[in-house]
């Protein structure tokens, strides 16, 4: 453990026995604090809330890699860095970024999906990025967050609006599980030591199934991608689409980008749907809907953005431009309405994506928490979030760099 080795050895230097006064006294000093960082490097390194970095078979993979440059993997563009200002601007309080009371859900279980539903598709958000996808006889779920809270326990960090509204043990029998990245509000410990019993497949980008193995999930039931790439559960192919975003679960960043990110493309016979996972807006993705499309639902993230990150998240205007570019039927947003991650209020995602969809002739549909909607015949949306003062394009526009035109 060369951290360790190199803290100890400066301690002893710095207290030598030349020092003048009650060496004593300072030794000991010293020898408290290279214990607390001795022990401090042991926390970092053993914390199972932040997985295990790849090595081996698997950190040679990555780096064969045409996404990985420099010791990390890179986006199609390049992310912006905010502006020290900027960051700190953004952990300032909002008094609307919460809801003043829980918003409502519905509560559900898992009888509730033995009845396979008509068209052969249909979506149940479960709230943030989680959504239960039934698709031509397979149930896919994506990004499953059941936490109270999405931060390294026992640090805290944003809180749920509302509570799961279908408990995890009941959840029915699952084909697969996508995960998008490993940021805490995709990829959650607790949650995936709760599925690991029973969930056939975890299909991860490039580098995720170090943190699974790490806490116990069977590598054969693991399977990796880099972009492009797909596997099949059965007759259904899980395909791996590139995304605009980033990666890390350690406090100080030092695993930036030490995995990868991505979307899914759920492609079954007839029926097809995009899970965007977490991205900003790019070119590629009207090639990926070229590629797999059309898709009967996008599945696309519409909150969390910032002026201090216009390079993560996609925003609601360019939600729905990202969704006339791969080439979709009929959206729906996600990302929003569970968590706290930015100072823009809790329904200003939605409202202002309502207005965007309205603007472009885009159909879409907003489920409560825990509703199942089927795209092929979408219900009427209806507003179940109360009215709170929200910000538009034209005071707060969310813009991705590098996008001088739509894709």
């Amino acid at each position: 453990m060369p951290e360790a080795r190199a803290i100890i050895r400066t301690s002893v230097v710095a207290t030598g026995s030349r020092l003048d006064g009650p060496a004593w006294g300072r030794r000991l000093a010293a020898t408290i604090v290279a214990a607390t960082a001795l022990a401090s490097v042991l926390w970092l390194r053993a914390y199972p809330e932040f997985g295990a970095r790849p090595a081996g078979a698997r950190l040679a993979r990555l780096e064969a890699s045409p996404n990985w440059q420099d010791g990390r993997f890179v986006s199609p563009l390049p992310r912006r860095a905010p502006g020290l200002v900027a960051r700190l601007g953004a952990w300032l309080p909002s008094p609307r970024a919460r809801p003043r009371t829980p918003p409502p859900i519905e509560r559900r279980r898992g009888t509730d999906f033995i009845g396979p539903p008509r068209g052969g598709l249909r979506l149940t958000w479960l709230g943030h990025a989680s959504v239960l996808i039934e698709i031509e006889g397979y149930r896919i779920l994506t990004d499953p967050v059941w936490s109270d809270r999405i931060a390294p326990r026992p640090l805290g960090g944003p809180s749920r609006f509302h509570p799961p509204p279908l408990p995890i043990d009941d959840l029915p029998r699952l084909d697969a599980v996508l995960i998008s990245h490993d940021h805490y509000d995709h990829l959650d410990r607790p949650t995936v030591l709760a599925l690991r019993r029973t969930v056939r497949r975890f299909v991860v980008p490039l580098g995720v199934g170090a943190h699974l193995e790490h806490w116990g999930v069977p590598a054969d039931r693991i399977t990796e991608l880099d972009w492009w790439e797909e596997t099949a559960v059965d007759e259904l192919r899980l395909v791996a689409t590139p995304a605009r975003h980033a990666s890390g679960r350690s406090l100080f960043g030092a695993d930036t980008d030490g995995t990868l990110w991505s979307g899914w493309a759920v492609v079954g016979r007839t029926r097809r749907v995009l899970f965007s996972g977490a991205t900003a807006m790019f070119g590629g993705l009207a090639d990926i809907g070229r590629r797999l499309g059309p898709f009967d639902a996008t599945l696309l993230g519409i909150g969390g953005y910032s002026p201090a990150t216009p390079d993560l998240h996609l925003g609601p205007e360019q939600a729905v431009r990202a969704h006339v570019a791969l080439q979709g039927r009929v959206l729906l947003p996600i990302h929003w309405g569970t968590f706290d991650l930015a100072q823009h209020g809790w329904t200003e995602p939605i409202e202002r994506t309502l207005l965007a969809a309205d603007r472009a002739a885009v159909d879409i549909v907003v489920p409560v928490p825990g509703q199942g909607v089927e795209p092929l015949a979408p219900p009427p949306v209806i507003q179940w979030w109360p009215e709170v003062p929200w910000n538009g394009a034209e005071t707060s526009p969310v813009r991705s760099s590098g996008m001088t035109a739509a894709p």
